[in-house]
């Protein structure tokens, strides 16, 4: 488990609403995700971390020891009933799944020997912190099953999918259907995972997700850490920072949930959602007040969440705007391309700012220098099309004294053209079959906590299919996702 979802499945699992995790190191990045499994890897600090919440969470826990013992009586039930029911009931919510025999009779023997030592409400808090520190609450634990006419490929049980869809809907542990459902074979066809997905994605925590998903694929969360020169822009307040993080939340949750919920809107939507202090920073009669409403952006100056002003802060240096940073994002976030790392002995600090001279002006040495040019024409040109906007995301007509040139162009083998301002490159982008591959691609890796591999590629290639087939609308994917192969099975570990 990441960070969110050891504090999702805390509070769902004890009602402990504390969250212990973020006390735990940063989890480390693969491919713009924080939920890979390949780059979850315990240290020793986070070891440290997972005792001291386990011992922190046990022993708030036994404070409401009836509900731990889930209706045993210790006098007239005795000890070591309540205490193998407390075992029974939390370890099959803890590690998802019922304990087996042996499993049971080992934590027996640490309750017991606590208890001897101490007392009963010793063993079950020892019991719990123990519990809380095993792999199988830690990590999701995925044996699978063998198939009748496959050595490699195993079906995932009833429970192991019932833990793969609430983390992934929900980003923490089943709920109390799932379970039912995973107990009563009502997950062993397709068709029912998609019904529970479909019953999970009316739920607030999918909302949550779908919230998380794109504060890590839009950047979203590094809105509240950047920073901004004073004298370069000193209407920029830092207290700004949460309400342009709020904006482009409030926007994704209303195109997907309570609009038309499709690609096409996210790109190309003229509307955004703003409250009284955001319409004075980006200089528009908005709406008046704290409450956030939705507002119709002048033509020209709207094209979804590309034209807003937090993503554009964050894809810009703290002194300018950096038609890299943002050439560089819609390259590899919303067209999954590679673009390949400056070599080692170039120099890629920016142009200084000259107040006579545009931006475009000042980058002019990277179309020029071969040195540069192979990279950075793939970046600069798209990056250019958003200059109508400063470096804290603000709509301008003129940079130093001349009017904003936000021309530019795609190359590339799929999705090429020119461009004037962002409408027209969403437009570009939309119409191209790389971004909707890409961003079934995104969600793929999201979903599953894992890079594509060369295998997968008739999965996204299916999966992009049935996307476009839908409408491009996101709910279907995120239904989609848990109806592949690669979701509902997995490969059979070499040598075995």
């Amino acid at each position: 488990m990441n960070r969110r979802e050891y504090d999702n499945t805390v509070f769902d699992l004890l009602g402990d609403d504390s969250r212990p995790a973020q006390n735990f190191p940063a989890e480390e990045e693969a491919l713009g995700f924080n939920n890979n499994a390949d780059a979850l890897v315990v240290t020793s600090l986070l070891a440290e971390g997972y005792l001291a919440a386990a011992e922190a969470l046990a022993e708030n826990a036994v404070k409401d020891l009836p509900a731990l013992l889930h209706g045993c009586d210790v006098k007239s039930d005795g000890e070591a009933a309540c205490a193998e029911r407390f075992i029974t009931e939390f370890g099959r919510s803890a590690y998802r799944r019922p304990l087996a025999a042996g499993e049971v009779k080992t934590l027996l023997a640490v309750h017991q020997a606590a208890a001897d030592e101490f007392d009963f409400v010793t063993g079950v808090r020892l019991t719990m912190t123990a519990m809380l520190q095993s792999p199988h609450f830690l990590y999701r634990v995925e044996f699978g099953e063998p198939m009748p006419d496959s050595d490699d490929i195993l079906k995932l049980a009833p429970y192991e999918l019932a833990s793969r869809l609430s983390y992934f809907l929900w980003g923490t542990m089943p709920d109390a259907e799932l379970f039912a459902a995973a107990a009563e074979g009502r997950l062993a066809e397709p068709e029912d995972v998609a019904k529970q997905a479909t019953r999970m994605l009316a739920d607030a925590r999918a909302r949550a997700t779908v919230r998380d998903f794109h504060g890590q694929w839009l950047e979203l969360r590094r809105i509240e850490e950047m920073e901004k020169d004073d004298e370069a822009f000193p209407e920029f307040d830092p207290e700004i920072r949460p309400l342009l993080r709020a904006e482009a939340e409030k926007f994704l949750d209303h195109v997907i949930w309570d609009d038309q919920g499709d690609l096409d809107s996210i790109y190309l939507a003229p509307y955004t959602f703003l409250n009284g202090e955001l319409a004075d920073y980006y200089g528009v009669k908005g709406p008046n007040g704290d409450a956030f409403e939705k507002f119709e952006l002048p033509p020209g100056q709207a094209s979804g969440f590309l034209t807003q002003g937090g993503l554009l802060s964050v894809l810009a240096k703290p002194n300018q705007t950096s038609p890299i940073h943002r050439g560089k994002f819609v390259r590899e976030r919303l067209l999954c391309q590679v673009v390949p790392p400056p070599p080692d002995n170039v120099d890629i600090t920016p142009p200084e700012v000259d107040p006579t001279l545009p931006t475009r002006e000042r980058f002019k040495q990277h179309s020029v220098d071969p040195t540069c040019s192979g990279c950075h024409s793939m970046m600069d040109p798209v990056g250019f099309g958003f200059e109508h906007f400063d470096g804290i995301g603000r709509w301008r007509d003129e940079e130093a004294g001349k009017p904003v040139d936000a021309s530019g162009e795609i190359i590339g083998a799929t999705t090429k053209g020119t461009f004037d301002g962002v409408p027209e490159l969403a437009a570009l982008l939309i119409d191209s079959p790389e971004t909707e591959r890409c961003m079934t691609l995104q969600w793929f890796r999201y979903a599953y906590g894992r890079a594509d591999a060369d295998a997968d590629a008739c999965t996204i290639d299916d999966l992009t299919r049935q996307f476009a087939g839908s409408g491009r609308r996101i709910q279907d994917l995120i239904v989609a996702l848990t109806q592949s192969e690669a979701f509902l099975y997995r490969r059979a570990p070499e040598g075995e």
